[in-house]
């Protein structure tokens, strides 16, 4: 596989210390971790191209899809694939496979894959995308006109047909438009009420990723920053996004001044800016115009049912007071602090929301998602968690059909409950209201690793960690768990070792490392891991972790426990 960045020299000119900063930032994010997790090797760096080697042709072209569907809005590559004999030197390879790749890539368009007629021969129907056959072309220095086959992801498969020489610099696909939206800053003067400047954010946050052609990072991410007045260039780079949303909440009483202020994450330019004061009545208008105007301002194309809503943001309740709850219960509940004490401050909120507005449907899914997180962690030691959770669940989803949420939460429910198909359909109805739901993109892989088709999580965990870059490493876990299910032992070794790089006090996913080890007969190095788990948690049970986890097939748990006991060491 070769890949080449667009326009770098220009890049170059314009911005070296950036270019290069964000070259780093791209491989550390996106191309060094897809080529770990498909089992790659970085054969060299050659300035801004890179010549990776692969055993299997099916994972280097699942690779590429892979780089090129994260989207990135800062780097953009071409990549060229090839299958043929290659001379081995030390650590380098060439010959004619590696040269015919080499010409492959200027081929294909910016953000899209080029590859030759044996690969798609090789591939046939194992990956999930179309190529369109680019025809016979002559390529330098190669004595045979080559077939190759193209692909975008504009529309996996509807990629123009393939040229006879590379695009000129400023030539680039057309990009999904692409945001964060930072957390707005509390500026009322009082720190009771940072719920509330939080609360405001995330509803812009949700209301924006409701919109299906605009790519939205998820709170956990743009959060990051709060408190950090950070460079705005500098979280497009690390985020991948083309534009951030900023701003400021000032409540005095029953008015609320908002200020909001859209950049352009590339030159810092300000795309828009408005100010709104208005009652606490008017919240969900401002949410809606604000929403409106994002969407105006980066010329989002909407689609007919998106266009004949007279309004994008919906009142949820006529309760401001009702509202105001839910918001300091939402963020009790999502905050880093998972302690019995938020999650106490979390169902009273929800439950005062309720007695206010019965039929108010985001206070019950909030406490479905507080009775789920008791089940899990057993703040109240009570044994019912659970049902309540399936309760509450079930009447939020009532109230709110439509509620992104709430279908959210019933996949949750169900998934526990065992009943994966069920919850693979919440999932998706979640997805389908709500795509840019990173939480639900990663359920719906969790529902494909345990429900016996593992391999088919790993795209859903990539465009999960494409939403939420920052919380990436969480999907690393699941992937690593997918293909330690699929036996694909050297795939999970890398998965795995990738999350405890950047979560390095994980119990967990040292667990299923040392079965993946095990299973390759890496005792030593198992040993190792055992040794660092047993340092962070001398209470942890491996048994105990696989019981608890939902699998359909009972072989697949199997698996797991064979490679664990396979290293000698005590559970």
């Amino acid at each position: 596989m070769a890949a080449d960045v667009v326009g770098y020299s220009r890049m170059m000119a314009a911005d070296e210390a950036g270019t290069l900063q964000t070259l780093k930032r791209y491989r550390e994010t996106v191309f060094d971790p897809a080529v770990a997790m498909h089992g790659g090797r970085l054969v060299k760096l050659v300035g801004d191209g890179a010549l990776v080697e692969f055993a299997s042709v099916v994972d280097a072209v699942r690779c590429a899809l892979s780089i090129q569907r994260a989207g990135e809005a800062s780097i953009t590559l071409r990549i060229g694939i090839n299958l043929g004999d290659v001379i081995i030197d030390g650590d380098d390879i060439y010959g004619d496979g590696v040269n015919v790749a080499a010409r492959l890539e200027p081929l294909a368009e910016p953000g899209g894959v080029c590859i030759s007629a044996i690969v798609m021969e090789s591939v046939g129907n194992r990956v999930d995308t179309v190529f369109r056959d680019g025809g016979d072309v002559s390529v330098k220095n190669i004595d045979r006109p080559i077939r190759i086959w193209t692909w975008h992801p504009r529309g996996d498969g509807a990629a123009t047909p393939a040229r006879s020489g590379a695009s000129g610099p400023d030539q680039r696909p057309e990009e999904q438009a692409s945001i964060a939206v930072l957390a707005f800053d509390n500026m009322s003067g009082d720190p009771e009420q940072e719920y509330f400047s939080d609360g405001i954010t995330e509803d812009i946050i949700t209301d924006l990723s409701r919109i299906g052609d605009l790519l939205v990072i998820a709170r956990n991410s743009s959060f990051a920053y709060k408190g950090r007045n950070p460079d705005i260039r500098t979280v497009g780079r690390e985020l991948g996004v083309a534009s951030v949303l900023e701003g400021s909440v000032r409540r005095a009483g029953n008015r609320v001044r908002i200020t909001a202020q859209l950049i352009d994450a590339g030159t810092g330019a300000h795309l828009w800016a408005e100010r709104y004061d208005r009652d606490m009545t008017d919240i969900f208008a401002v949410q809606d115009e604000v929403t409106r105007a994002i969407v105006d301002a980066l010329k989002v194309e909407l689609t007919p049912s998106e266009t004949r809503r007279k309004r994008l943001v919906d009142a949820p309740t006529k309760s401001t007071e009702a509202h105001d709850l839910f918001l300091r219960g939402r963020e009790a509940l999502l905050s880093s602090a998972n302690t019995k004490e938020n999650f106490e401050l979390a169902l009273a909120s929800f439950t005062r929301a309720i007695e206010l507005d019965p039929d108010y449907a985001e206070p019950y899914v909030g406490l479905a998602h507080a009775y789920n997180r008791d089940f899990q962690n057993k703040y109240t030691g009570r044994p019912d968690s659970k049902d309540l959770s399936a309760r509450f669940s079930a009447i939020g989803l009532e109230k709110g059909p439509d509620l992104p949420y709430a279908h959210y939460m019933a996949g949750l429910v169900k998934f526990w409950e065992n009943d994966l198909e069920g919850s693979a359909a919440s999932i998706g109805r979640a997805l389908a209201l709500n795509p840019n739901f990173a939480l639900a993109l990663g359920m719906r892989g969790l529902d494909k690793v345990y429900g016996g088709a593992p391999l088919d999580a790993v795209p859903d965990m990539e465009r999960a960690m494409r939403l939420d870059p920052l919380m990436g490493h969480q999907c690393f876990h699941f992937i690593g768990t997918a293909y330690l299910v699929a036996g694909e032992y050297e795939k999970a070794v890398d998965a795995f070792e990738e999350r405890i790089r950047r979560a390095p006090t994980t119990d967990l996913t040292r667990g299923m490392l040392i079965s993946a080890l095990g299973h390759l007969g890496r005792i030593e190095e198992a040993r190792r891991v055992h040794g660092e788990l047993k340092d962070l948690n001398p209470r942890y049970s491996f048994a105990e972790h696989i019981a608890r986890l939902p699998f359909s097939n009972p072989a697949d748990a199997e698996r797991i426990r064979d490679g664990y006991a396979s290293t000698g060491l005590d559970d």
